[in-house]
């Protein structure tokens, strides 16, 4: 049986076809190739189309089917991955209400700080493990403020893989993981916390069936199946956010293991056994993919906005047209510290782990007879490093203490420069390997159709190689001074 996977980003859509039996990967695409634009009505908004991430979704496989490495008939199960904490809104029938608020919105940060308030500071911490904060269901309390007409024709609302997997097969259900990333989830009673419902005033109606992450999510309609090439009623067995996914797919399911990733944002997420919060909700604690009732797996996640889209911004104001080899490249011949330049690597909304503060992104100290476009290559990539240190920080303070962390061979992670600086920030050895977060919905998808389980779904990933940090203190010496303009501006 082959396996796709889908894996729904903000940047693009990738699509990976997997062969059940031995895990090999037959294909991966994205589509489309240029990055998907970011709808900015106002500083500090972020909206994304759900229509437009449905046809490149439909786009993808259609690029992946025609490859001609594998006979999309044995496609026998479908996997989603998808970009976390959007809010869709459809209505009877189907339709998008209007575009989905994205992650990185910030225009609901002071709805959930009061609601914070409001339901208790405890209160929140421990039953839903995060402040309400600048999540879906903050997001969701700004559209029945601001836009009454559009909630009053709410069927459903959705998280963006659950919004696909609709499309796919006509059907809408979620799951405790993707409830809890949006900040609806009550983890000491087990439920749709009445609390969030009843501040905020939402209709339990408007939330669709729960269903575990590996699990029967609907099967490919025959009219999507016809145009995509693909067998009627293949089954949806996995949903979950890009940061699960990722975690799941370097096998990172048990309690202590970390996983990191340097996309549009960068994360680091580690898995706990206990529920597990911080006092400022700077990190954020979600239910894993294998989180049950019985066996608490909780997902503690570091995020940091302004990683890879502060690298491409970079890149495309100061170098449009050049590639990140290049970039790279030139970089990796300026020495430590980037000769004094610092740059703070944020801009993208507000951030969490700087208590939902929006400082912008930073660029210090330039001198106009020292510093050239490698410099500020090398200072972007520096910054982006320090920031993880800083979230890891954080993450240490709160019990995550990772000897080792996993990471795929993929956005900043492809580059060796930002690799010998995270591992040297961190003070933590990376084992890199190369997967996809569409393999590792693909991979969900076979666990979800029983195709195989987390105990033997991995028996085939094989780390690249492991990057141990070095015993020099040149990067601790220069985090120093980074984190003092940090504080600055906090």
């Amino acid at each position: 049986m082959l396996l796709l996977g889908i894996d729904l980003g903000t940047s693009s859509v990738k699509i990976s076809v997997i062969d059940s039996q031995t895990q090999e990967c037959l294909c991966t695409v994205q589509y489309p190739d240029t990055e998907t634009a970011i709808i900015a009505a106002h500083p500090g908004w972020a909206e994304q189309s759900p229509e437009v991430w449905w046809e490149n979704v439909q786009q993808a496989i259609i690029k992946a089917n025609s490859s001609g490495f594998y006979n999309p008939l044995d496609i026998g199960a479908i996997g989603i991955a998808y970009q976390m904490h959007g809010l869709v809104l459809v209505d009877k029938q189907g339709n998008a209400l209007r575009n989905s608020i994205i992650w990185c919105d910030s225009r609901a940060v002071e709805i959930g700080n009061l609601a914070f308030h409001a339901i208790g500071e405890q209160k929140c911490l421990g039953n839903l493990l995060n402040s309400p904060g600048n999540f879906t269901a903050s997001k969701l309390a700004w559209v029945k403020q601001n836009e009454p007409e559009v909630y009053e024709k709410i069927h459903k609302i959705m998280l963006p893989g659950d919004f696909i997997g609709m499309k796919l097969s006509g059907e809408i259900d979620t799951s405790v993981s993707s409830l809890s990333e949006g900040v609806f989830w009550d983890f000491k009673n087990n439920e749709l916390s009445k609390d969030v419902l009843a501040y905020f005033g939402f209709s339990r109606d408007i939330f669709p069936e729960i269903k575990a992450v590996f699990a029967d999510h609907g099967a490919l309609r025959k009219d999507i199946a016809t145009k995509l090439s693909l067998k009627t009623g293949i089954p949806l067995t996995y949903k979950a956010g890009d940061q699960p996914n990722n975690a799941l797919s370097l096998n990172v399911l048990k309690p202590g293991e970390v996983a990191a990733n340097g996309g549009t944002s960068g994360v680091i997420y580690g898995v706990s056994d206990q529920l597990t919060f911080d006092q400022q909700s700077r990190i954020n604690s979600f239910a894993h993919v294998n989180f049950t009732k019985e066996q608490k797996r909780i997902g503690v996640l570091l995020c940091i906005n302004g990683t890879g889209i502060l690298n491409r911004w970079t890149r495309d104001v100061m170098a449009p047209g050049f590639t990140y080899d290049t970039i790279n490249a030139g970089a990796s011949l300026i020495k430590i510290g980037s000769n004094g330049l610092r740059i703070l690597p944020f801009g993208n909304g507000a951030e969490r782990m700087l208590t939902n503060k929006n400082i912008g992104a930073h660029f210090h100290c330039i001198d106009l007879n020292l510093h050239d476009r490698a410099t500020i290559f090398r200072a972007v990539q520096e910054g982006i490093a320090f920031a993880f240190r800083y979230g890891l920080d954080i993450m240490r303070e709160n019990g995550m203490k990772p000897g080792l962390i996993r990471a795929g061979k993929a956005n900043m992670f492809s580059s060796e420069l930002f690799i010998e600086a995270f591992v040297n920030a961190c003070g933590v050895p990376v084992e890199l390997f190369s997967n996809e977060g569409s393999i590792g919905a693909a991979i969900g998808a076979g666990i979800g159709v029983k195709e195989f389980n987390t105990e033997n779904a991995f028996a085939n990933l094989k780390a690249l190689r492991m990057i141990q940090p070095n015993k020099s203190t040149e990067y601790e010496d220069v985090y120093q001074d980074w984190k003092e303009l940090l504080i600055r501006h906090l």
